[in-house]
């Protein structure tokens, strides 16, 4: 795969970082997971990586990690401040040891203020901090929350974006850098477009946000007869045109599409078509119009659909979950999801230390002084 000669140590930490783990371990990174417990509310985010059981809170753990560093391209850490917490294993030192060291960061406080820099939070939080969230929702009514983790998964993302620019500066330079994808920044900035909108005053004599915001009889989701959805997003005149033409509506009896007055009336005329076929029989009739009118699929209908098309968009997988592929796909190295299990905390610990030079005897006395966990060597022989 693209990214099979990289070596990534990930701390165990939170969903972004864990996630940005995860993207890069999809696409070929060998990633070794270090942990002392197994706390992950999604453990899909563990898929394709390697279980590492060590102590950190303990002077030799602490050595070992450090040792592990010497010889690793990229360190994800989810803590701020240092390694450990402020003050230990700082990532400064690690680069000085080894200035090859990738050190990301998949931080979630707000930089740009210090009064919220330290500030716990969830999903909900980071999209508050970051300005988008104000954005969900119709004028002069409150914001609604999103059914996703989009805060985290720009975070994730970006992290691991960041990671493989690194790389690849590293490739020229000979020396790595610290990465910095923070949680409530990259939400801000894969959601550009939010902040340039509100440079548009008006489309026509119309505020741009109502175009998008739902208010729009254009631009929503309308109920059909068997009680799915069918979404539609005809902005552009001539697609309007198509629209209405696939409404079976004459648009000299209508008012302008833009006339923003007359929306709430439209929306009840669409509203009240839409109610009359499935959503099956309208995407008969839009698959012949292509006015950006389509069908909201549901989790089910998607898994169907893999079932059916056998296609590469979406597979099954370790847990018989339908999952998306990893993206994008790549014609000469493509991605792969593994279809094992997730690995147990500690099922590789014995495995990675040798494989970074760690002799039996130190691996026995890492076990015995508890510094180390292992899925084998769980109870000593006798």
């Amino acid at each position: 795969m693209a990214l099979s000669s990289v070596r990534v140590l990930e701390l165990a930490g939170k969903y972004p970082s864990s996630l940005c783990a995860m993207i890069l371990a999809d696409f070929g990174v060998r990633v070794i997971r270090v942990a002392w417990d197994q706390r992950d509310i999604f453990e899909f985010v563990n898929r394709g990586k390697q279980s590492l059981a060590l102590n950190l809170n303990t002077p030799e753990g602490a050595v070992v990690l450090e040792k592990l560093c010497l010889q690793a391209d990229v360190l994800v850490d989810p803590v701020p401040g240092g390694v450990l917490g402020p003050g230990k294993l700082l990532p400064e030192d690690m680069l000085q040891k080894n200035p090859r060291l990738v050190h990301v960061k998949v931080s979630t406080g707000m930089k740009l203020s210090s009064k919220y820099s330290q500030s716990r939070g969830h999903d909900i939080n980071f999209l508050a901090l970051s300005g988008v969230l104000s954005t969900f929702g119709r004028k002069h009514e409150k914001p609604y929350v999103p059914p996703s983790f989009l805060a985290s998964s720009a975070g994730g993302f970006l992290g691991a974006f960041g990671t493989v620019m690194a790389l690849f500066e590293r490739a020229q330079s000979g020396r790595g850098q610290t990465v910095d994808a923070n949680v409530i920044e990259s939400t801000a900035y894969a959601s550009s477009a939010l902040w340039y909108l509100q440079k548009m005053n008006n489309f026509k004599g119309v505020k741009v946000d109502h175009l998008l915001d739902g208010s729009a009889p254009f631009y929503g989701t309308y109920r059909t007869s068997d009680g799915k959805f069918m979404a539609v997003g005809a902005v552009e005149a001539h697609l309007y045109e198509l629209f209405l033409k696939g409404l079976g509506l004459d648009p000299s009896q209508l008012p302008t599409q833009l006339s923003w007055p007359d929306w709430p009336r439209l929306k009840t005329l669409f509203a009240d078509i839409f109610a009359k076929k499935t959503q099956a029989e309208w995407c008969k009739v839009f698959g012949e119009l292509d006015a950006c009118v389509t069908p909201v699929l549901t989790a089910e209908d998607i898994s169907q659909l893999a079932k059916e098309e056998m296609g590469t968009s979406f597979i099954t997988d370790q847990q018989q979950v339908i999952a998306p592929m990893p993206v994008p796909f790549f014609s000469k190295t493509p991605a792969s999801v593994p279809s094992t299990r997730n690995a147990v905390l500690g099922e590789h610990s014995e495995e990675i230390l040798r494989g970074y030079g760690f002799s039996k005897q130190e691996i026995a006395r890492l076990h015995v002084s508890g510094v180390i966990k292992s899925r084998y060597y769980l109870i000593p022989a006798v």
